[in-house]
């Protein structure tokens, strides 16, 4: 998924990223507005992780939010 995609599906994922990252405050998450490389720069400051680390824990929950989404619309995501 692109940038531009990804930015324009995060009001629906908003919840759930804070579910999984609760450091987040709202403004946190109203300031990353889906962008991949603020997230990740996010991700490293509130939890100690490397930028690999960052990267690899949200691309597996982004792919994972992916997946619910198209077994919840019948695949049409």
């Amino acid at each position: 998924m692109n940038q531009d995609q990804m930015e324009g599906k995060w009001k629906q994922l908003k919840g759930s990223f804070k579910e999984k990252w609760g450091k987040f405050t709202d403004d946190d998450i109203t300031r990353m507005n889906g962008n991949r490389e603020k997230i990740i720069g996010a991700l490293q400051e509130k939890y100690g992780q490397t930028k690999e680390q960052a990267q690899r824990e949200f691309d597996a929950w982004y792919a994972s939010q992916e997946h619910e989404n198209a077994r919840t619309s019948g695949g049409r995501y």
